[in-house]
């Protein structure tokens, strides 16, 4: 029995599918070691922060030598990336010099979330599980390496935090200390946006871009927010040259595209309409 027209055809179709993958794979001189560097930096986390370990390690000679071996490792990784702007031993050498400042700003984050955060009953459930703190540790961890010229793997770890806690922190976006997400789901905040220290932000709030233009590549697109500044759920603030000033206050909802000077309340007002039946007993209705 022979094959059929059809079924000849179809097994020429893959054929020369699958060599233009092979050239595709070719192409690519390695992968990334994307997922042992997000496990990597889940360890560096376990060692800083106690609250997040399986088990604690008991003594200063084993968190030395956990951190000897994470920064090998660290190295070992680095090694597989191509393109970088120094050797893996001395750019992994670098961070880990820096732990010491990261686990400060870290603490600074989540003391500062305790003292916002009614819900929150100690600084150990904010290190163990809030997504806002854990979001932010890794973009701390990820803007660190991009800092440093890293390419790519400070992307893969903000996607890594992104799939785990529906923050979107790009690794380039500059945040100062005493850093506040509360719940956290639907924030974005993009490449060039510059935050300063003691800034709380809710749930759904966007620093984003104006035009998402590729010329505009390498340009502040995203909006500068100064120091104690709050932002309520759901608001949007575009643009490059937008500057939210100090100690202002910006309402859930609100949309904003142009500055606004320091302590200014921003709300956005709905309007909201209520009916009622003639019979008390009746139903509620309601028109938003």
């Amino acid at each position: 029995m022979h094959p059929s027209h059809d079924s000849a055809v179809s097994a020429a179709a893959l054929e020369t599918f699958a060599e233009q993958l092979a050239r595709a794979h070719a192409a690519v001189p390695s992968a990334l070691p994307g997922q042992a560097f997000c496990a990597l930096a889940e360890q560096v986390l376990a060692v800083l922060f106690p609250e997040r370990a399986a088990r604690p390690l008991a003594g200063t000679d084993a968190v030395a030598a956990t951190l000897y071996h994470l920064q090998a490792e660290l190295a070992e990784l680095l090694a597989q990336v191509p393109g970088l702007p120094s050797a893996p031993g001395a750019l992994a050498h670098s961070l880990f010099n820096g732990l010491p400042m990261l686990r400060e700003a870290l603490l600074r984050d989540a003391e500062a979330t305790l003292a916002a955060d009614p819900a929150a009953q100690s600084m150990g459930e904010i290190l163990s599980t809030y997504p806002g703190f854990y979001a932010t540790a890794l973009h701390r961890l990820a803007h660190a390496l991009h800092q440093r010229g890293v390419p790519r793997l400070p992307r893969l770890l903000s996607e890594y935090a992104h799939q785990r806690t529906g923050i979107d922190i790009h690794p380039g976006a500059r945040i100062g200390t005493a850093f506040c997400i509360d719940h956290g789901t639907g924030i974005v905040i993009g490449e060039t946006a510059e935050i300063g220290a003691h800034v709380q932000i809710y749930q759904g709030v966007t620093l984003g871009a104006l035009s998402v233009t590729k010329g505009l590549q390498g340009l502040k697109r995203h909006p500068t927010i100064e120091d104690h500044v709050v932002i309520y759920a759901n608001a949007t603030i575009l643009g490059g040259s937008t500057v939210i000033g100090t100690r202002s206050i910006i309402g859930g909802n609100v949309w904003l595209t142009e500055s606004v000077p320091s302590h200014s309340r921003v709300y956005h007002r709905a309007q909201l309409h209520m009916a009622r039946q003639d019979d008390p007993a009746g139903e509620l209705m309601f028109s938003i």
